[in-house]
């Protein structure tokens, strides 16, 4: 019991610990996003282009509409 509570303090109240949770947190997300595009492409393989799909799009897509 007394090691995982070392644990916990080295991973908490050190440099290296909080060092080891933030780049461990951007490798997980890193590993969802992958597989999650992975199945999304696997779900709509035959998605017909439209017009709007070869435009693309973005947050700051100006708007022909105004």
């Amino acid at each position: 019991m007394q090691q995982l509570l070392d644990f916990f303090d080295w991973l908490f109240n050190t440099r290296g610990g909080v060092a080891v949770l933030f780049f461990g947190g951007i490798l997980l997300f890193l590993l969802i996003a992958f597989i999650l595009e992975r199945r999304t492409k696997r779900v709509y393989y035959d998605h017909e282009r439209t017009g709007d799909d070869e435009d693309g799009w973005g947050l700051f897509d100006d708007d022909d509409d105004e």
